[in-house]
């Protein structure tokens, strides 16, 4: 049993576009492959989705009081030596 559902194809930019109705069932964001059967006839599949990853962009500061681990490692930037020994004599001169 099939149901049949008329649409119109219209221009989206430089391309021409389809609405799906509602009807069809497909979820917004879907991904389909389209399969061109004849020069009038066409199929569309959908993509197997991704593998779905964890975003750990939200866990940023999720631990209040946590003390990292002072970084020794790497030196200092002459420029950033500079800058902080010139606010402390600025503070020095201000007092």
């Amino acid at each position: 049993m099939s149901e049949t559902y008329r649409t119109k194809v219209f221009k989206s930019g430089n391309s021409v576009a389809l609405r799906l109705p509602k009807g069809l069932g497909v979820e917004e964001g879907t991904e389909v492959n389209v399969v061109r059967e004849s020069p009038t006839s066409f199929r569309f599949e959908p993509v197997d989705a991704p593998r779905k990853t964890i975003d750990v962009s939200g866990f940023w500061g999720k631990a209040p009081g946590i003390k990292l681990a002072p970084r020794e490692d790497f030196e200092e930037r002459p420029s950033t030596i500079a800058a902080r020994e010139a606010a402390a004599r600025k503070a020095a001169a201000d007092s």
